[in-house]
């Protein structure tokens, strides 16, 4: 999270933790592939699996630039220049028009949290954030809503796993690769 100093600016960003797991997940799934398909003559040719994983690693990445930005004003979610507005539309909702916050069951059971605007659109609150507390503070502050019972979806220690059986998985990469090269 940074603090613009000029005025009440706070910019939050996806955990690391989050981003490293993740994309570490996308390559040990990935990484064998194309030389899977070499080994096994497959026919979609390497050199064109390689390309298509390089494209989903960069959208991935994109999705993961995800940024919060909080002033005076309002809450908006946003991406860097470079991630089309076709791949990732973000959303601004001033403070004013924040009429609640309402909780949703996630298809595997978690809890999500939506911002209800005055005109009844929803707004998905982030929840995979560094300083998710205090974005949920301001946004006690600012709207009025009791933010008590609001959690992260998510805790540090999931990802850790996460990782963890990632680390894992990409030592089992390196064998099959191995073994995939040395059949080709």
């Amino acid at each position: 999270m940074s603090q613009n100093q000029d005025s009440e600016t706070f910019i939050f960003r996806i955990s690391p933790l989050i981003k490293i797991t993740l994309l570490s997940l996308y390559v040990a799934l990935t990484i064998p592939l194309p030389f899977l398909s070499q080994a096994t003559n497959a026919p979609l040719p390497p050199m064109i699996l390689g390309v298509g994983l390089a494209l989903g690693a960069a959208a991935l990445y994109a999705a993961l630039t995800e940024r919060v930005v909080i002033d005076d004003e309002g809450i908006k979610v946003s991406y860097p220049v470079w991630v089309p507005d076709l791949f990732r539309k973000g959303w601004y909702l001033p403070w004013a028009e924040i009429k609640a916050l309402k909780p949703r069951t996630t298809g595997q059971g978690g809890l999500v949290y939506y911002f209800v605007s005055n005109s009844e659109k929803g707004y998905l609150l982030p929840m995979r954030i560094v300083g998710f507390a205090k974005l949920v503070r301001i946004v006690e502050a600012k709207t009025g809503i009791d933010t008590t019972d609001v959690r992260p979806l998510s805790q540090p220690w999931m990802y850790l796993i996460l990782f963890g059986c990632t680390i894992l998985l990409l030592l089992v990469d390196a064998w099959t690769i191995s073994n995939a090269i040395a059949i080709s």
